[in-house]
């Protein structure tokens, strides 16, 4: 079981890697587009027409993976846990809530996965300067849904096994 363990943080800390090397090199690519842009509209020495395809490309993966990186790594921004730790003050009511809460985000995640993918498969066009299939464009969104689903689920995995040690040992 051990060894197992060790394979599923060592696959967690590989894709948490691949997110996050996405994610900086988008917001690297953005940086300097925008900041050629400004230079351009004062200096007109050449033309960015294909400048919003792009940018809306790196935008969107920026956004959607690195979203995923945080609810990986669970350092997106919450509104906390005050009704788990001031209104439940039983251990095991604060693991039933948590179930709860995850559950939630899991219908929420699988209905944002569900429309995004049907957005992505149904996607037939192409943007206008570079051609690129619009499908690529909207990639993104399924992919870090997907991800969530699965994080979503090892979470309520990894409470409902903390709560059954809980009960166990209340048990003993």
């Amino acid at each position: 079981m051990e060894t197992l363990m060790n394979i599923v943080k060592c696959v967690d800390k590989a894709v948490l890697s691949i997110l996050k090397v996405i994610t900086i090199i988008c917001f690297f690519l953005l940086t300097i587009l925008v900041s050629a842009n400004v230079f351009v509209r004062f200096v007109p020495v050449a033309s960015l027409h294909w400048f919003d395809e792009i940018v809306e490309l790196l935008y969107a993966y920026l956004v959607f993976y690195g979203s995923a990186a945080l609810f990986i790594s669970r350092e997106h921004f919450s509104v906390g846990n005050w009704i788990g730790v001031s209104i439940i003050k039983n251990r095991s009511g604060r693991g039933v809530y948590r179930i709860i809460v995850e559950f939630m985000v899991l219908i929420f995640v699988g209905i944002f996965f569900y429309y995004s993918y049907e957005l992505t498969v149904l996607a037939q066009d192409v943007t206008n300067a570079f051609a690129i299939p619009k499908s690529i464009l909207y990639s993104c969104l399924p992919v870090s849904g997907a991800l969530m689903i699965i994080y979503s689920i090892r979470n309520i995995v990894v409470y409902i096994m903390g709560l059954r040690a809980r009960v166990e040992v209340q048990a003993k």
